[in-house]
């Protein structure tokens, strides 16, 4: 499949730490669509600016990936998904620093998509079907459209005729556009952000369902991470509406900027954990199509 964006496996600014500290690390997957380098270098510029410390920006392919670097404390933050945000750890690694705010609120949906000419209108008229999903800790792209199929007592395994996943809601939207699946679910930011930029892949798609909203993917600091470091990389984002560079930045994102909310703000997405009851540890990755 034709891919529509440069996913980086590791991406750092090259260069000694600032002020002799070491660099600070900052996990990025699928979540952040961009289409040019310069735009991740700027981000990591403007950060250094507002905290004092050099800031390496760590690209890698699924949620999951990010998760073992933030366990592990190879990582200090990341902009994960609300979907293994909420899950269990023991102990727990990582605690809530920042959600993004798009279009006025911290929230967003879930789109299920099909191809613009399908003759497909209900999400159950994908039965049997080959359906996409971006990535197996997503909570718009795996999480919602599972708990759709279990509050139906349907069997996710057995539901559609074949399954894969992309790992990028990107890609599932271009699956779906070029026939390569029949329906998909993604991230509704994601989507809307391609039909702003890369209209004539997005016009080839058409949404079938629109789930309720939930809380944004959020970005997350590990546990023990000291506090200075937390709240400087906060108070630097939160602040990026405040100054032309972080507006103009924020603009290139399409979001408004971010913010402070509470744990509360995932509820939605627990509740929804709790139905399909997960074990993040037994969770399959299959193979990418």
């Amino acid at each position: 499949m034709r891919s529509i964006y440069l996913l980086l496996v590791l991406w750092v600014l090259p260069g000694s730490a600032l002020a002799g500290e070491a660099p600070v690390r900052f996990g990025l997957t699928a979540v952040v669509v961009t289409e040019n380098l310069r735009f991740l270098d700027q981000w990591s510029e403007y950060l250094e600016s507002k905290t004092g410390r050099e800031v390496e920006l760590v690209m890698r392919r699924s949620y999951r990936d990010v998760m073992k670097l933030l366990d592990s404390g190879a990582i200090d933050f990341a902009w994960i998904c609300g979907f293994p945000y909420v899950q269990k750890r023991e102990p727990e690694s990582v605690q809530l620093l920042s959600v993004p705010i798009y279009r006025g609120k911290p929230r967003y949906h879930s789109y299920i998509i099909v191809p613009k000419d399908s003759p497909y209108k209900r999400f159950s008229d994908l039965k049997g079907k080959i359906f996409a999903y971006s990535d197996p800790d997503s909570n718009s792209g795996y999480l919602y459209p599972i708990t759709l199929l279990a509050k139906r007592g349907e069997n996710p395994a057995t539901y559609f005729r074949q399954t894969f996943f992309t790992f990028n809601h990107a890609e599932t939207v271009q699956a779906v556009s070029e026939y390569y699946a029949d329906g998909g679910a993604v991230d509704s930011y994601i989507w809307e952000y391609l039909a702003s930029f890369r209209p004539e892949v997005t016009e080839k798609t058409r949404i079938i369902k629109k789930s309720p909203s939930f809380g944004f993917p959020p970005i997350v600091s590990r546990l023990g991470l000291d506090a200075n470091t937390v709240n400087s990389m906060k108070h630097a984002l939160e602040h990026m509406n405040r100054d032309a560079t972080g507006k103009a930045l924020l603009s290139q994102l399409k979001l408004d900027g971010f913010g402070d909310y509470p744990d509360s703000l995932f509820n939605e997405i627990r509740v929804m954990a709790n139905q399909v009851q997960i074990d993040a540890d037994d969770l399959p990755v299959p193979v990418t199509e």
